[in-house]
């Protein structure tokens, strides 16, 4: 049996911060300078009392609206997120109420980041090919500036925030999902973390740490990205991560028509792709008005510059916080 992606939808929240206001928040680090640097123009913002779960309810609904898809065809929910509503009850099951879904529905969290949408998807096939659902839908939603710390100016010209919905099943769709390469390395879990507030450290309260020269560098109840170690994690993860994708698909790189990976920012994804030797006009972009928005990346990538334009092999590779990976070849229909 085969699973497809039949449908995406994606909800962005109507807040947005674009360079020249960070500019004005931070003036040594001009607009153009922000643009240059990382690709990105402006993000969209979550509003203080919108929580992730809300704004993949959003998403949800919009698809289950575009593609009048009824609610109570749905047999599994999945749903990524690392902005989990409460510790618990899981938020996939608030979302099976709010959304309508039948009560013969399962329902479940996975907390992933940047590689979140790749392994979604295979636990979606998973489901399809064993026989267990039908028709899953796979909601992705983050809202990452919920953790930066008003004075990390780094992290805030990156993130974005945003949910998205897809709708998995084994009906012909515009995506036939291929075979998939995951891969965890958790020695590199201290490089993107947000170290307290959980159980671990429940009740500890993180000051303001900062660099000889007065730049901010963390703060424990924030998000904090070792940058270069998380570079340098990208560099050599993401080409043999291709090449396993490849070749479990047998396939060349030549028989790819275009390849769409996580959207972390413009400078990495240019390094990347002269890497493994990809040409410009192969390579998708999707980044300058939404910022990198962790799992949301690549659906929203997906539905914007390859539905209905795009035709052939797409590869898609998530990467990042865990360290995760995971990659697949979808087969545009």
């Amino acid at each position: 049996m085969k699973a497809f992606i039949n449908a995406i939808s994606y909800y962005l929240p109507e807040k947005v911060l674009d360079n020249h206001q960070i500019s004005l928040e931070h003036p040594e680090w001009a607009a153009d300078k922000i643009s240059q640097k990382t690709g990105i123009y402006k993000r969209h913002i979550a509003a203080h009392d919108e929580s992730a779960g809300d704004m993949a309810e959003k998403a949800g609904k919009k698809l289950l609206a575009e593609t009048k898809v009824e609610a109570s065809g749905i047999d599994f929910l999945l749903y990524c997120t690392q902005s989990p509503d409460f510790f618990l009850p899981t938020t996939a099951c608030i979302l099976q109420a709010k959304l309508s879904l039948p009560t013969s529905c399962g329902a479940l969290d996975f907390n992933l980041g940047c590689s979140g949408y790749i392994y979604g998807l295979a636990l979606s096939k998973s489901l399809i090919v064993s026989g267990i659902a039908k028709k899953v839908l796979l909601l992705t939603s983050e809202t990452y500036t919920k953790f930066i710390n008003p004075k990390d100016k780094s992290n805030k010209t990156i993130f974005g925030d945003a949910a998205s919905a897809s709708l998995i099943t084994s009906e012909i769709g515009p995506y036939e999902l291929g075979n998939f390469r995951l891969g965890t390395d958790g020695t590199g879990a201290e490089n993107l973390i947000v170290r307290f507030g959980a159980i671990r450290h429940k009740t500890d309260k993180g000051t303001d740490i900062f660099d000889s020269t007065g730049e901010f560098v963390k703060n424990e109840e924030y998000l904090f990205m070792n940058g270069q170690a998380i570079f340098s994690f990208t560099s050599i993860t993401v080409p043999k991560l291709v090449n396993d994708v490849l070749l479990c698909n047998n396939l060349v790189k030549d028989e790819i028509d275009y390849f769409l990976f996580h959207q972390a920012n413009k400078y990495m994804l240019e390094f990347i792709r002269k890497k493994i030797k990809v040409p410009l006009e192969k390579f998708i972009y999707y980044l300058e008005d939404i910022g990198n928005t962790v799992s949301n990346t690549i659906p929203i990538a997906l539905k914007e510059e390859c539905t209905n334009k795009k035709k052939g092999n797409i590869l898609i590779a998530g990467f990042g916080v865990g360290y995760s990976w995971g990659g697949c070849i979808l087969h545009s229909m």
